[in-house]
């Protein structure tokens, strides 16, 4: 099914009220959608040939997964719903953990996320997120990451090559991917500032020491590493407060995938396995336990070792396609301060 394809539009989602009937005479969304339906299906097939189980989740929760305190890296959506304070869900991965429990078995979704952070070329306010959480540890998750893009690349490029092609111009980083003949480089955060020479603009430092590197500095990275590049062993003050420990507890079990031109396309990680790893994380991260009591709780009834990864849909797509905004990787974008219709 290769569509005809034309170069990205302009940025249409200024004109909130226009969008969409400007979306459906132009044949970049035609095609967009096309291959966002293509990625639903392939990701629904890649998991259910594995094993995995798939659940049904609710888009609000009490446990947002970036709650304030150290390492967040995202603001929470907070809603009044029938006269209930809760949040919208910026990611349901503490759910799947529920799930591995539930079911005893590895489990994936697919659905809307929520930030509150201000849009711009490579960050959305919701967003299509395909997360998945395994019985395993993190070697096992960074495996799995790079066979479900193999499988859609080649999916993308059974269906989609004229389209890939005709968009940008090339087609050798999904073969790349396809191929899975070079192993994708894996560097430690540590060792990414020293190739980075410490520039200051690659790296951003929290008032705790915590580092995290900038847009910047992951374009940087992929351009002195390749195409696609594994980032490891990050600050564990600079992620969230569930990524396990490494080592001394200074380090997270933790990994980006980065890909050339958009930058952190997967976030992905190890679970602390036991109720005391979580309270040692909350109150060394600074973060009120009462929203994760139950999740404390779990954990202490039912111990289990878990890993995760989330993908953004639209990051990805925007990286398949090339394209320098991942704001026209949605076919109705929902943009913070924009009233869109329909």
């Amino acid at each position: 099914m290769n569509a005809h394809f034309f170069p990205t539009p302009q940025a249409t989602w200024l004109e909130p009220k226009q969008h969409y009937l400007r979306a459906l005479e132009d044949p970049w969304y035609r095609t967009l959608a096309g291959i966002q339906h293509l990625i639903f299906l392939e990701t629904v097939d890649f998991f259910s040939k594995r094993g995995f189980k798939t659940i049904q989740l609710p888009i609000t929760t009490a446990s947002v997964s970036s709650p304030s305190g150290l390492g967040s890296d995202s603001c929470p959506v907070r809603v009044n719903l029938l006269g209930s304070e809760t949040y919208l869900a910026d990611s349901m991965q503490f759910m799947l953990e529920y799930g591995c429990r539930l079911l005893d078995a590895h489990t994936f979704y697919v659905m809307p996320s929520f930030r509150g952070d201000e849009p711009d070329a490579t960050h959305l306010n919701q967003f299509y997120h395909n997360e998945a959480e395994i019985i395993g540890g993190q070697e096992e998750v960074l495996e799995l990451v790079e066979d479900y893009l193999q499988h859609l690349c080649r999916a993308i490029l059974d269906q989609y090559a004229d389209a890939v092609r005709k968009t940008c111009g090339r087609l050798d980083h999904l073969e790349t991917f396809a191929n899975g003949l070079t192993p994708i480089q894996r560097i430690s955060f540590d060792a990414a500032l020293v190739l980075l020479k410490h520039n200051c603009a690659c790296v951003r430092t929290d008032p705790n020491g915590a580092r995290s590197l900038t847009r910047e500095g992951e374009t940087r990275l992929t351009k002195a590493a390749g195409e696609a590049v594994w980032l490891t062993d990050f600050d564990h003050l600079a992620v969230p407060f569930y990524q396990a420990f490494s080592g001394s507890r200074i380090k997270a079990k933790a990994a980006d995938l980065l890909l050339a031109g958009i930058g952190e396309v997967v976030g992905s990680g190890e679970r602390h396995a036991t109720a005391d790893l979580v309270l040692d994380a909350l109150r060394m991260h600074q973060v009120a336990k009462e929203p994760y009591q139950w999740y404390v709780e779990m954990k202490r009834q039912h111990p289990k070792q878990t890993s995760g990864f989330g993908m953004g849909v639209e990051r990805f797509t925007a990286w398949l396609l090339q394209c320098p905004d991942v704001r026209k990787c949605q076919i109705l974008p929902r943009l913070k301060g924009l009233e869109m219709y329909p």
